[in-house]
């Protein structure tokens, strides 16, 4: 049997070049699916609104046979293709953070059989942040204001960690590798109060609202052992189409001249934001083997409004996508989901969908929030 020579030393050394050029084309292209970020985690808990809710308002607005017509099309239509019940014509905030850290969809805890082991989400459109009690009094708006609280929603966390982890003693442990979000919360509290109160009256309930937000986080520090919270901001009420469309200012100084957005709301926006920047610091200082994280929601909304084709957003960037008409195509009788409501061709060139934000705003604010979660 005829036997193959062995290769020389020069052509050992040829085929050895050949075999690393054919297989760099391979090693750099999996060098952008390596995890760009600092921190890994095993889940994802949510609290919050309708910024954050990926079905529970759906559940609870049928509860109390209530309309939501983010059950209804053309909600979903950009990402899941139907309506998920989610504000929005696609994908969150907390969705594009899920979907980079490598996780699941946050799934929502009163719409969800399956496990809960990756996370939950206990957000629910018209959450507030003080317990709703507190609103009682509030003509016309107090039977709207569902027992969803920031206190409510700890509650429904608290019956759910004895599946998570058992005995109790080891939920810290299962708790140090989850990333927790605190909110938004306190954008409802102040919508619902501008109905029946003075925007003097308004601001003068921040601190509580706050205190509130801030109170929550040190708890799940505390008495769940979480490691990382990331706390968001409100963004700017003043550019938000229902305060703009319902709470038109006669005075033209009641708007601001970059923005076209309402001064006063917009006020107590930074004077929230402020104030929770400030309690964070106390709450880091408190427990500094834990990551408190500020997420600016303000100034990206701002950014967009100021300079929208920076972004790929239209000018005509405080209009609704998805409305019933009027300057801001919004209008509460015909809202996005009802009959009279238009849809836009294009939502990825908007900034509002229907008063919320669009999935193309979303994903620029989570990208802002990632570098964030990353470097903190």
């Amino acid at each position: 049997m005829h036997r193959r020579a062995p290769y020389s030393t020069t052509t050992m050394k040829l085929m050895l070049r050949i075999a690393l050029v054919l297989l760099l084309p391979a090693v750099s292209s999996c060098l952008p699916c390596r995890r760009r970020y600092n921190y890994d985690y095993d889940s994802i808990f949510s609290f919050g609104d309708s910024f954050a809710d990926t079905g529970n308002g759906a559940v609870v607005f049928a509860e109390h046979s209530l309309f939501s017509p983010a059950t209804k099309p053309p909600y979903g239509m950009t990402f899941f293709g139907h309506p998920t019940g989610r504000n929005s014509n696609g994908r969150l905030i907390i969705d594009f953070i899920a979907e980079k850290l490598g996780l699941p969809f946050v799934p929502p805890f009163l719409a969800h059989n399956g496990s809960f082991r990756q996370g939950a989400n206990f957000a629910v459109a018209g959450a507030t942040t003080l317990d709703a009690s507190f609103f009682s009094d509030i003509p016309g708006v107090g039977k709207f204001v569902l027992n969803t609280s920031s206190s409510v929603q700890l509650s429904w966390f608290d019956s759910l960690k004895p599946s998570l982890c058992s005995p109790a003693q080891e939920c810290k442990g299962f708790f140090h590798k989850s990333l927790f979000f605190m909110g938004e919360y306190g954008v409802n509290d102040y919508s619902f109060s501008v109905f029946g109160k003075t925007l003097p009256e308004v601001r003068s309930m921040v601190p509580d609202v706050v205190k509130t937000i801030s109170s929550a986080t040190e708890r799940i520090i505390k008495q769940d052992g979480a490691k990382a919270v990331v706390v968001p901001g409100i963004p700017p009420l003043g550019c938000m189409p229902p305060n703009l469309a319902m709470f038109p200012s006669t005075d033209p100084a009641g708007y601001e001249p970059d923005t076209g957005c309402l001064r006063q709301f917009n006020e107590i926006a930074v004077y929230h934001n402020t104030l929770l920047q400030d309690a964070i610091k106390n709450v880091q200082k408190n427990h500094p083997d834990v990551r408190v994280i500020y997420a600016d929601f303000f100034t990206p909304v701002i950014r967009i409004v100021e300079s929208p084709g920076t972004f790929g957003f239209t000018s005509d960037v405080l209009r609704c996508c998805c409305g019933g008409g009027g300057k801001y195509n919004f209008n509460m009788s015909a809202g996005c989901g009802m009959p009279g409501a238009t849809v836009c061709e294009d939502p990825s060139t908007h900034l509002f969908w229907d008063g919320h934000m669009t999935e193309a705003a979303y994903h620029v604010i989570a990208d802002g929030w990632l570098n964030s979660i990353n470097e903190s």
